[in-house]
């Protein structure tokens, strides 16, 4: 069951991210690297780890966007 939810949140994370890739909505980014590492925790601590590598590469989005920004340093 934890799979399955850790699944479902990398998407949706993975989603925001995505979304927030559009100018003027960087400062969402800190939002999405919050659930990102929720994920990453839920998907560490279930028994397949696709949830945890959704989660893991929407990190990477969110500080890559957050870095090209400004927002970050």
């Amino acid at each position: 069951m934890l799979s399955v939810i850790s699944k479902i949140w990398g998407v949706i994370t993975l989603i925001f991210a995505t979304i927030c890739l559009f100018p003027f909505l960087g400062w969402a980014n800190w939002g999405v690297i919050l659930f990102a590492i929720i994920g990453t925790i839920l998907g560490a601590l279930s028994s397949t780890k696709g949830g945890m590598y959704m989660s893991i590469v929407a990190l990477v989005i969110a500080f890559f966007r957050l870095i090209i920004g400004g927002g970050l340093f």
